[in-house]
């Protein structure tokens, strides 16, 4: 097939292709496999925040396929960390299925994190065995698996009494985004110091980012929530235990009074996942962290999301 591969800016014209490669590459899998084509509705529109999103935390690092025409046949957002290279969204058209487009942008990223001597990490869905079996081909090896989560949160609030230290929890400013960033590295073994600056400020996400501090006044842990109508989601968090973690969640909850959002847990995290059930919460899917190097040795509890990925 005559197409280039290679990293790139992506223009305001090019960011609209995108969220319609996006959305016709979710539709087209999640209908042909799933008869779940409907979950991300009908309209591109709202997917033009992952190419804003990605282009304003990492500008250039996008990976872009090509076709002989210009028009964009492929997409793979990239973001460089201390730690580790980060990959998020893959998208391929649907009509260049079978090509090995997605192979050659993921084998463009990993080339950068060879250069770059780190590994690159990922969370991918367990309902795709074809995406499963592609990262596994190129050397990723699964870690923590996570349920996805929906829950549609009453307009009276959750149900039930809140988690002990619920009523610690606060809005985190740009002032903490050094000492968030050194818990999870404690915790987690990743660095993410800029992506945690981002979210504490103005961005095109909408993001709010709640902390919970101990004793000492140091942070247990945070969570980030996009509270941007096209992207209603909840995490990247880290918590230093299933008491704080559930904490988080229920005030973050609670900022999202009235709307059905979906997040992540660790399916080892077995408290807050009960309840989060005893909230209403039911689940919708299965993601799986991957990496191409052994997963540091971890602590506490982890909320992955869907953008930015950020490991």
């Amino acid at each position: 097939m005559d197409c280039t591969v290679a990293f790139g800016p992506l223009s305001d014209a090019d960011r609209d292709a995108v969220a319609a490669l996006i959305h016709r590459s979710l539709v087209q899998w999640y209908e042909s496999r799933l008869r779940q084509g409907h979950r991300f509705g009908d309209q591109a529109a709202p997917f033009r925040i992952f190419p804003d999103v990605y282009e304003a935390l990492d500008p250039g690092e996008s990976i872009v396929a090509r076709g002989a025409g210009g028009e964009i046949l492929g997409v793979c957002f990239t973001h460089e960390r201390p730690t580790h290279l980060a990959i998020g969204i893959v998208a391929t058209a649907p009509e260049s299925g079978g090509r090995g487009l997605a192979k050659r942008m993921l084998e463009l990223a990993l080339a950068k994190a060879r250069r770059l001597g780190r590994p690159a990490r990922l969370v991918s869905s367990l309902l795709n065995l074809d995406s499963f079996s592609l990262y596994n081909r190129l050397g990723f090896v699964p870690g923590a698996l996570f349920q996805d989560l929906q829950l549609a949160v009453p307009a009276a609030g959750l149900p039930g009494p809140a988690p002990a230290d619920a009523a610690l929890v606060r809005t985190a400013g740009p002032a903490d985004a050094a000492a968030l960033a050194e818990l999870e590295y404690s915790l987690q073994g990743i660095r993410r110091d800029k992506d945690l600056a981002f979210f504490l400020q103005p961005t095109a996400g909408a993001w709010r980012v709640l902390t919970l501090p101990g004793a000492d006044g140091a942070p247990r842990g945070f969570l980030v929530t996009s509270t941007h109508p096209s992207a209603l989601m909840i995490g990247p968090g880290v918590a230093a235990d299933e008491a704080a973690a559930a904490a988080l969640l229920w005030r973050t909850l609670d900022l999202l009074r009235g709307k059905s959002v979906v997040f992540l847990l660790p399916c080892a995290a077995t408290n807050v996942v009960r309840a989060a059930y005893a909230w209403g919460a039911r689940n919708v899917e299965l993601h799986v962290a991957q990496s191409t190097a052994p997963f540091p040795s971890a602590r506490g509890v982890v909320f992955p999301t869907f953008l930015p990925e950020s490991g």
